[in-house]
């Protein structure tokens, strides 16, 4: 059976979680032949993808370009994050010639700073609180050289950088999210306490003693949170110029803090 044939017995909303799945689960495309033995499982596969991610089911996810392991214990990596890192990467172009350190904390699956580092001249060091999220990230940074710290925020963190990035939990325990979100992937990376700011204000509270002289720390941020996280940074640090980003859908999305010249 043809792709085209297939789709008409496929229903509407599931069509984006079966072409992910004909693609990174079955490797075939859309002008590729479909084999009988894969219908009837893509089709089961198509009707569990409604209450399971189908990341999840296929164990991947593309961001940025690349594909990095994912299972339950990471966050699924979001379009919005795949805008923080090239916000990011324009940012350290202009800002930095030289090699430069970055730090990725609550890293996750560690796309973020894996992405980095794959994508410009850096020495990075990925962080998370969960070993088990670290096994994941320790999977997908195989082969790059990045150095990988179990710590809660900055407890376990010795060095300085350049380049400090993280997309921490930020949703508030009672704003509502998607069932699917909140019934498959891991609390511990989704929420935060005070109104889903807590790790912001951890974070900066004691960032000072791990930015060189010439930094640049980025944040994803909740939609609704602007004002209040650039009234945290504010309130730790000095003589510092605060940006922010709109996403791609005009939300308020992403946080960018650089000393002053």
């Amino acid at each position: 059976m043809y792709y085209n044939d297939l789709l008409k017995e496929i229903e509407k909303e599931d069509i984006s979680n079966f072409n992910y799945l004909l693609k990174y689960k079955f490797n075939l495309n859309t002008n590729d032949f479909i084999p009988k033995k894969d219908i009837s499982k893509l089709k089961k596969l198509v009707i569990k993808a409604r209450n399971i991610p189908v990341q999840y089911i296929v164990g991947n996810v593309n961001f940025y370009g690349y594909l990095y392991n994912v299972n339950k214990n990471v966050l699924i990596p979001r379009f919005e994050t795949e805008e923080l890192v090239e916000n990011t990467i324009q940012i350290i172009k202009k800002k930095f010639n030289n090699t430069i350190s970055i730090l990725d904390l609550c890293t996750g699956s560690g796309c973020i700073g894996i992405t980095l580092k794959r994508e410009i001249n850096a020495n990075v060091t990925i962080s998370d609180i969960s070993k088990k999220a670290l096994k994941v990230a320790k999977i997908n940074s195989k082969g790059l050289n990045i150095k990988i710290i179990q710590s809660d925020i900055f407890k376990n963190i010795k060095d300085k950088y350049d380049v400090i990035i993280s997309n921490p939990p930020y949703i508030s325990y009672d704003e509502k999210i998607m069932d699917i979100v909140k019934n498959n992937e891991p609390k511990i990376a989704l929420y935060a306490t005070n109104n889903g700011l807590y790790y912001y204000e951890k974070i900066l509270k004691n960032i000072k003693d791990h930015l060189n002289k010439e930094f640049l720390i980025a944040f994803e941020i909740g939609e609704t949170q602007k004002e209040k996280i650039i009234d945290i940074a504010n309130k730790y640090l000095d003589n510092i110029e605060i940006n922010c980003k709109k996403d791609l859908q005009n939300r308020d999305r992403m946080i960018f803090i650089v000393n002053k010249k």
